[in-house]
């Protein structure tokens, strides 16, 4: 998105009009190339460091700060820092081409500062967000969009290795392609990949990035224009060290450069844009193929599903529960799945509200089981661990890995019927109180780091609507 901000414009105008007056009076002074390169260094921009924290304080904060302003006394710009949310008014905000938003968390903004913030980046206004800048905000969905990806977990303080994706970006342009660097890695809720522009991400095989690991795919950095400024995200920055790393104030210097726009970036992205699925008579669509339908599921565990270029939703490590966040009574609910090859997933239904633990479906609900190889009771078309599919009727029905296939589950009751390409092929009903199904979740597994199964058009038609139902 072009940059169309007459505020921004009357910012430059008035530094562009104060160089050349200083430029005018070297000359006219005779104050030589001496005079005419300090004419020269005066600040081309203005950024705001923004630091308050309502959560986590990083003690790398104060540093950070100082190295900004070393950066702006190397390359240009000048740095105001204030930990005061007042700050944020349309007046004030005009000042600057950038606001660094540094190691910021919780909630730091009222209603009508986020308001101002909003027009400002609308207008043109860049936004520089650095580690716990993603720790921030949750509750405000135009900063989600702007930071990119909100802080989930990270493991402790150790060296990774980051891959440089664009050595193009200011950012990144004088990183090694392999950035090997001690810091905090951040897992993020989900992947930005399509959003934004990812221009570094990380080796999760070079360290051990906990329950949380985002597996082959982690960004960690990364720019976009989408929201009308220039918009840029490091994950790194927890450790004071870092800011006393060359290859790392380059980096941030970089993205200080782009927000403000004293340098320019290819930060174009791709997004995946799909038409929405019409749902079949009588159903509606819980993932439609698009972004937004995606916005009512929830990640419980490491790994997630990312949105691929076909429209399908396909799983990435585990193992984690994919799950829609409405309950269902008696229901029939519809999906097209696809394996890579031997891979492992399953759809879950009639569990409790699992929050972040995707074992509450394991325990409290069942699986139908997708998976081309394995006991006829942990199958495709299975119960899993309870009941194995009618075998006959299933291998009759079933597509093989790389084709698509399809469930209809119908839940009434305490019974589960299974139909793939049509077919019955499972008839199952529960005996156990713990795993009572008249009320409760759907979901779909991603089962692992070498599981690689695809999911499309979900929707669902309520036989009988559940007591109660809704959110959570």
């Amino acid at each position: 998105m072009q940059r169309s901000s007459s505020t921004r414009t009357q910012r430059r105008s008035a530094r562009l009009g104060r160089r050349i007056a200083a430029v005018a009076l070297a000359v006219c002074t005779g104050l030589g190339g001496g005079g005419l390169a300090a004419a020269q260094a005066e600040e081309d921009a203005s950024v705001l460091v923004f630091s308050k924290t309502a959560g986590y304080r990083h003690a790398s904060i104060p540093t950070g700060i100082a190295t900004i302003e070393e950066l702006g006394a190397e390359y240009g710009f000048e740095v105001d820092a204030t930990e005061d949310s007042a700050a944020f008014t349309d007046s004030n905000l005009a000042s600057y081409d950038a606001v660094v938003w540094l190691s910021t968390t919780g909630d730091v903004l009222n209603a009508e500062q986020q308001a101002a913030f909003e027009r400002y980046v609308e207008a043109g206004g860049g936004y520089v967000g650095v580690h716990a800048a993603s720790d921030t905000e949750y509750d405000w969905p135009f900063y989600g969009d702007l930071v990119g990806a909100y802080f989930d977990s990270h493991p402790q303080i150790q060296q990774a290795t980051v891959n440089v994706e664009d050595q193009r970006h200011p950012s990144t342009s004088d990183l090694p392609k392999q950035w090997v660097r001690t810091d905090e890695w951040y897992n993020f809720r989900d992947n930005p990949r399509g959003d934004v522009h990812v221009l570094a991400s990380l080796d999760e095989s070079s360290y051990d990035a906990g329950s949380g690991a985002m597996g082959d795919d982690h960004p960690i950095a990364w720019c976009h224009e989408n929201a009308g400024g220039r918009a840029w995200y490091t994950g790194g920055g927890h450790t004071e060290q870092s800011y006393g790393e060359q290859a790392f104030r380059t980096h941030l210097a970089g993205g200080i450069r782009y927000a403000t726009g004293l340098a320019d970036g290819d930060c174009s992205t791709e997004p995946v844009e799909c038409d929405p699925v019409q749902p079949d008579q009588g159903y509606r669509m819980l993932f439609d193929g698009t972004r937004h339908s995606l916005r009512s599921w929830n990640q419980a565990g490491p790994g997630s599903f990312e949105l691929q270029p076909d429209c399908s939703i396909r799983s990435v490590g585990g193992m984690g529960l994919y799950w829609f966040d409405q309950k269902f009574g008696g229901y029939s609910l519809k999906l097209d799945w696809k394996l890579a090859g031997d891979d492992n997933s399953g759809i879950f239904v009639g569990f409790p509200d699992p929050g972040d633990d995707p074992w509450v479906a394991v325990n409290n609900g069942y699986e139908i089981q997708i998976d081309a190889t394995d006991a006829p009771e942990k199958t495709t078309g299975a119960i899993y661990g309870f009941q194995s599919a009618d075998l006959e009727a299933r291998d009759a029905a079933l597509n093989p890995p790389g084709e698509w296939n399809s469930y209809k589950i119908v839940v009434i009751g305490q019974r589960i019927k299974v139909y793939l390409n049509g077919a019955l092929i499972n008839d199952f009903v529960n005996t156990d109180p713990a795993r009572d199904l008249t009320r409760g979740y759907v979901g779909i597994q991603n089962h692992g780091e070498a599981d690689d199964v695809s999911f499309r058009d979900i929707q669902i038609k309520e036989i009988f609507p559940a007591p109660g139902r809704g959110r959570r």
